[in-house]
């Protein structure tokens, strides 16, 4: 038998029971009319509604015709304030449907998208930044795209979805979010084979320094419209993620339960780019022609790693996870109950205004918009939570896109290296500060004004950890970049890079290929350390140059040797710049929670 749908053409979900809510006192005329959930088939077609009338008889037939319980009026009126009379939601249950996993599917959801747009994009940066000739600002237009669209987006979104079918908003945003990382991948597929030039080629002194045509003619940084846009996706699904989804949770549980459920889901949030920064660092270490046999390591400036397989597996994961949050009814039962105890927490105007957003047909069309703007503006302590939030969401976006490349220039790491030290910082500093903040909410019962005060406290703590950015490593000396050939300072900070070492080699200064000379000082090349002659190191498989007439040796005169890469940082701050780092992590995320909470309050 086909399921029974509604007169909108919903697809319906039935409750093994029915909730009864009757309105008291009724005028004169209107006795004996209630307030019920649809009965018997009609129950079995509808979501749970709010303050639907329903004049159908229950069926004796139909199991789902059976009443709940019997509220006593006195108890529950003094519990919710006069007037208004709910039943218990003991012993509910969905008997259709997806039960009560909604929790895992959010989690999986938000752990999906945070391992993707602030894990793998983060992650990938430097790489697609070589791949595909961007520059820094154009690699931060990427990154910018995906807020661009969440604030074009977050306002439509929020209301017209605070209004409708939140499970159904959620899934489509989960599709879409999809579709914007399988399109992140696509330039990889469309663009040819990524040509880099050997270690032989880049070479030595007195070599062959013409590059192919091709690859002088070459641009693809056209191809960050596409990553744009990919971005712009992620963000437009995620818009809906981040509002109803957390209310949607708020309102199907306990007030003191919502808290920890809040918590689980922004920990999920957490963990996610945590794993994609392990992950992705994993990737990068697989040259980005899968199968094809090349003679440079990750360590090298020209390795680009598999950029683009994380993207596709987060893809083609979230257009599964949106199929089961799409199946969820609008409202789960007993949600009704949980709505109404919020309310004595709530900012109440002097003006009175705030009832008339009580009024059930308030918000459903369009022209509420502006009214419901303005008494969000009268309400001071929503505002300032909201830029306090702003404030913290620039740290952390910013934190998050350019981390690892700080870690990569400022300790000589691989890309690969500096995206797996963030992640180690971001698994216990977000992760546990993300659950412990809601952890403490739940534990000592905060209201509001307790939470507040508990988001200043972090917020100050992470004030001051903050000024360890003050501290820096020194920049590793670079001949011709930032001193000499001859170990002087470069003066007005120009590049330099030939010098009476290197003039007769014929170098150019297109061929970036760092290498370490034996004195501890970087050249931009082979060729610019005047090195006449290339073998490899059978230890670690690198490229050792030797006979460099521009690399002096440590104890006796001649040419010195260098290895390819850049040379290891001997940065003594560099477990304290981590330790304050992780510092800042942990309590910016500790008040995320807290401040989320007291909003929804």
């Amino acid at each position: 038998m086909a399921m029974p749908r509604n007169s909108t053409g919903e697809n319906g979900f039935c409750f093994a029971q029915t909730l009864d809510f009757s309105r008291p006192s009724p005028p004169p005329g209107e006795a004996g009319r209630t307030f019920d959930a649809p009965s018997g088939r009609e129950a079995c077609g509808t979501p749970l509604s709010n303050g639907t009338a329903s004049s159908g008889a229950p069926s004796p037939s139909d199991s789902c015709a059976e009443p709940l319980c019997s509220a006593t009026p006195g108890e529950e009126e003094t519990r919710f304030g006069k007037g208004i009379k709910y039943v218990s939601a003991d012993g509910e249950e969905l008997a259709c449907g997806w039960g009560g996993g909604v929790l895992f599917f959010l989690c999986v959801a938000s752990f999906l998208q945070g391992m993707t747009v602030n894990g793998f994009i983060n992650t990938v940066v430097t790489s697609i930044e070589r791949r595909f000739d961007l520059r820094s600002y154009q690699s931060g237009l990427i990154a910018s795209s995906y807020d661009i669209a969440a604030c074009v987006c977050l306002t439509f979104v929020s209301y017209f979805g605070g209004n409708g079918h939140k499970p159904r908003w959620l899934g489509w945003g989960v599709l879409v979010m999809g579709l914007g990382s399988l399109l992140f991948a696509l330039p990889h597929f469309t663009t040819g084979r990524y040509e880099t030039r050997s270690a032989a080629e880049v070479g030595v002194c007195g070599g062959n320094q013409s590059l192919p045509c091709a690859q002088v003619a070459s641009s693809l940084s056209g191809y960050r419209f596409v990553f744009m846009l990919g971005q712009f996706l992620h963000g437009m699904g995620a818009t809906p993620l981040y509002t109803l989804g957390v209310t949607y949770l708020d309102e199907n549980v306990k007030t003191n339960y919502s808290p920890v459920y809040i918590a689980v889901f922004y920990t999920a949030a957490i963990l996610g780019p945590a794993a994609g920064y392990l992950v992705g660092g994993m990737f990068l270490n697989i040259y980005t022609e899968i199968g094809r046999e090349i003679d440079i390591t990750p360590e090298n400036t020209l390795w680009v790693g598999a950029w683009w397989i994380g993207f596709l597996g987060a893809g083609a994961a979230s257009l599964l996870i949106s199929i089961p949050i799409l199946g969820y009814p609008q409202r789960l039962p007993g949600s009704q109950r949980y709505i109404v105890m919020r309310v004595s927490e709530a900012h109440q105007l002097k003006d009175g205004s705030h009832k008339k957003a009580s009024d059930p047909d308030f918000g459903k069309t369009v022209k509420d918009l502006p009214r419901s703007v303005l008494l969000l503006l009268k309400n001071p302590t929503f505002i300032f939570l909201c830029l306090a939030g702003a404030t913290e969401a620039t740290l952390i976006a910013g934190m998050s896109t350019f981390g690892p490349k700080f870690l990569e220039s400022q300790f000589s790491l691989s890309a690969s290296e500096a995206a797996t030290f963030f992640g180690y910082l971001v698994v216990p500093a977000g992760g546990g500060g993300t659950f412990l903040g809601g952890f403490l909410v739940n534990k000592f019962k905060l209201r509001c004004s307790g939470i507040i005060k508990l988001c200043l406290l972090c917020t100050v703590s992470s004030l001051l950890a903050i000024f360890i950015f003050f501290i820096h490593c020194p920049n590793m000396p670079m001949a011709g970049v930032t001193q000499m050939y001859d170990g002087s300072a470069l003066p007005g900070g120009h590049l330099n890079l030939t010098a009476a070492c290197n003039a007769e080699c014929g170098c150019l200064q297109e061929t970036y290929s760092p290498v370490c000379g034996s004195d501890g000082i970087m050249y931009y090349s082979p060729c610019h350390a005047g090195c006449k002659k290339v073998s490899e190191n059978l230890r670690n498989s690198k490229k050792v140059y030797h006979e460099c007439s521009c690399v002096e040796k440590t104890f006796l005169p001649g040419p010195g040797n260098a290895e390819a890469g850049k040379c290891t940082s001997s940065c003594a701050k560099r477990p304290l710049l981590l330790l304050f780092m992780f510092v800042v992590i942990l309590f910016t995320f500790l008040s995320s929670i807290p401040a989320l909470t007291a909003t929804l309050r």
